[in-house]
């Protein structure tokens, strides 16, 4: 018996998908709810399971494909066995060819390569040049190839660098996460009248409380007591006092929100992801870490929700893990302020008429200047910085 297998119920407000990869290829056995491929949206990454065991007979839609709800992708025999006939495998080739660049088909036509045959190792499963080489590397020697390695075991005369080929180049299509963060962010500075103002923080206090409790922390609650639910409980604690950068716009009304949804800026492969801590005024210390860790796993492995993002009303990115030493992040819309964080870093200040070393970080906040005032912007990331500095304040409120 053949079952079609088709495009899920795409989540609300996600018109269309984009297949990016094949999990499983026509005439290879496939067991019951294994994943035969995945669909990029402009958030999450979906798994397309299998309905039934058997075997994935045909591939009606290809890699780089966009596709809606219900719309058919394979089909699946039943039950059968596995085979690798002659016509299968042409099929498959004739329906699954990879891309080239120019440089990848020159290799390819040289040693009379199948692009099918290839790994293909760069995004949209496009073959590179040192794809095509490694294939050809590999493969059988022909009368072609064999006068290609034979002209290319003569010393080559020397040629002045003026005079040598063109660069290469590879056109590779944006990812569906990517493009959505590129109009995210384009949206964001074209509606809102963003400005970012500046402090510092001296973590020293936060530095000896983390050393004095990390152990017993983890052993307690079985995750590791980081930096970020430190600046979360200082960025609530700002928030509470200062409720417009809390707030939103929407036409010509402001939207004071009540509750307290943090989002924190998690980095991966695909790109940028900003999951949100629900009600995070209402998390202990460990929540918060434990919520990161456990959102930052899945987001890596692409296994984040469309609810795990949606919504937020305050976010912290935290540019200071790579290196930065200062920036100016870019609010999250329809958000109208967000936290930067900045790398650490042991520099001489002056207390008490002493140049002493401190650990250091520079603090950003962008802020919507449309309903955030500067006075509001400024006071709000002091909040921030005498919660950091005398951590005490989180557990007094004060």
């Amino acid at each position: 018996m053949s079952v079609e297998i088709r495009v899920p119920q795409l989540p609300e407000s996600v018109s269309d998908a984009t297949l990016v990869a094949w999990r499983k290829q026509a005439g290879q056995p496939v067991s019951r709810d294994e994943n035969l491929a995945d669909l990029e949206t402009d958030k999450v990454v979906l798994e397309v399971p299998a309905p039934i065991s058997g075997v994935l007979r045909e591939i009606k839609v290809q890699t780089g494909t966009s596709v809606k709800s219900g719309e058919l992708l394979a089909v699946i025999e039943e039950g059968a066995a596995a085979t690798t006939t002659t016509a299968t495998t042409a099929k498959t080739a004739t329906t699954a060819t990879p891309r080239a660049g120019p440089a990848a088909r020159r290799v390819i036509e040289e040693n009379n390569l199948v692009p099918g045959s290839i790994a293909a190792s760069a995004p949209g499963g496009r073959i590179t040049k040192n794809d095509a080489r490694a294939a050809a590397a590999s493969a059988p020697a022909t009368p072609a190839a064999a006068a290609v390695a034979a002209a290319a075991a003569v010393p080559p005369v020397p040629v002045p660098p003026i005079a040598r080929a063109g660069r290469a180049e590879q056109r590779v299509p944006m990812t569906r996460l990517r493009a959505r963060i590129a109009e995210r962010l384009i949206q964001a500075q074209s509606t809102q009248a963003l400005l970012t103002t500046f402090n510092e923080v001296d973590l020293t206090a936060v530095q000896e409380l983390r050393a004095r409790y990390k152990d017993s922390f983890e052993k307690k609650h079985g995750v590791k007591l980081g930096f970020m639910s430190f600046f979360v409980k200082a960025s609530i604690e700002a928030l509470k006092r200062f409720p417009v950068v809390n707030a939103s716009v929407e036409n010509n009304d402001i939207i004071y929100h009540e509750y307290f949804d943090i989002g924190v800026a998690v980095s991966t492969e695909r790109g940028l992801m900003v999951p949100v801590l629900r009600d995070a005024d209402a998390m202990s210390f460990a929540d918060i870490e434990s919520g990161i860790a456990n959102y930052a796993a899945r987001a890596r492995t692409a296994s984040i929700t469309i609810e795990d993002l949606t919504g937020g009303t305050f976010s912290i990115t935290n540019g200071g893990i790579f290196g930065s030493l200062m920036s100016t992040p870019i609010a999250n819309a329809p958000q109208s302020a967000i936290l930067g964080m900045h790398k650490i870093q042991q520099r001489p200040i002056v207390m008490n008429d002493q140049i002493v070393i401190r650990p250091m970080m520079y603090l950003a906040v962008t802020y919507d200047h449309r309903i955030i005032d500067g006075r509001e912007a400024v006071q709000f990331l002091v909040t921030i910085k005498d919660c950091l500095e005398d951590p005490g304040r989180l557990l007094l409120g004060v």
